[in-house]
């Protein structure tokens, strides 16, 4: 397979024994999650829009007040170097990141600062992330009288937050920006209203079972854009920034030899030591992370394959169990 060894082994969950009851509740009805170690940036100055636009994969600068989009920062290689929720303020952008890219995402984007009236705060600390999420999030949400964003990505102030249509595991969710001083108070009207908490190995579990990609685990920085099949980062007509002309030359010339698929596999062997992914005795894809989906009762995942064999419903093995490509997620459209 083409570049495999630039994939790192795939990852596998704890078990969830300990956290049953989250992922029940991810999965039935809702739970929260604290997700503070999310990268906060905030963005100011009159340039602001016009940098990331020129940095970022996303058309920021036909961003509206209280509208947001997804999107990633790529080097001149067409690399992507990491992804961020872009939210518009009315007097910053903010930047919602993973956490381990926050201080990268940071340096890259200062490294551009040069004559722009452009100031970057690393907001992490003050800035707490709580989320909610699964089937019924947006309905307890509206009970406890948060207001309920309709497009994704778009948010809205409620009671000194901010509260943005996003979700980390693909089901329906809620990003509640919090002060940080404000997140015990808001975690214990969360409590009262019977809503559990959701361990991180079970939103991982979740977010699998949605075949949603994080980065850092299944995105790298040895990954094209459209390998990646998130297309709803990317806006074709939006002008030049970093990238742009490798991700122009792929979209035209179609030259990604693997791109990311989700898969269900049979049985409960979590793959470990052999990750690869086979049509009959050739190798044709490998698996990026995967765990055992309790509700399934199947090994799910996500994995980068090869594009001939990415066509959904197509019959692989993994660990000599009968395997099938589905198709990753995508951002819904509301």
């Amino acid at each position: 397979m083409d570049r495999a060894t630039e994939i790192p082994a795939a990852a596998t969950a704890p078990s969830l024994s300990a956290d049953y009851p989250g992922y029940l509740a991810l999965r039935s009805s809702a739970a929260w999650l604290d997700l503070s170690a999310r990268g906060k940036i905030v963005v100011t100055g009159e340039d602001r829009a016009r940098l990331l636009h020129a940095m970022t994969t996303n058309h920021v600068q036909q961003l509206k007040r209280d509208e947001g989009c997804y999107a990633f920062f790529l080097n001149p290689q067409g690399k992507i170097l990491g992804d961020a929720n872009i939210f518009c303020r009315e007097e910053d952008l903010l930047l919602d990141t993973e956490p381990e890219t926050r201080q990268s995402l940071n340096q890259h984007l200062d490294k551009f600062i040069i004559a722009d009236d452009v100031t970057l705060e690393g907001a992490t600390g003050r800035i707490a992330t709580v989320t909610l999420e699964g089937l019924q999030a947006l309905e307890l949400a509206a009970r406890l009288g948060a207001p309920v964003p309709e497009k994704p990505l778009s948010f809205a102030a409620w009671d000194g937050m901010l509260v943005a249509r996003a979700s980390t595991t693909g089901s329906p969710g809620l990003f509640f920006f919090v002060p940080t001083e404000e997140k015990p108070r808001f975690i214990d009207r969360l409590k009262a209203s019977g809503i559990v908490e959701a361990s991180p190995e079970a939103a991982r579990v979740v977010r699998l079972e949605h075949f949603k990609p994080r980065y850092g685990e299944d995105i790298f920085d040895t990954t094209l854009v459209q390998e990646t099949q998130q297309m709803h980062a990317v806006h074709f007509t939006k002008g030049c920034y970093i990238g742009q002309e490798i991700v122009e030359r792929v979209r035209s010339r179609g030259l990604v030899h693997r791109v990311l698929i989700g898969v269900e596999s049979d049985g409960a062997d979590v793959p470990e030591a052999d990750p690869r992914l086979l049509q009959g005795e050739q190798n044709v894809g490998k698996i990026t992370s995967a765990v055992f989906s309790p509700a399934l009762g199947k090994v799910v995942g996500l994995a980068y394959a090869r594009r001939e064999y990415a066509v959904p419903d197509t019959e692989l093995t993994l660990n000599g169990h009968p395997t099938r490509v589905r198709a990753p997620y995508s951002l819904p459209r509301k």
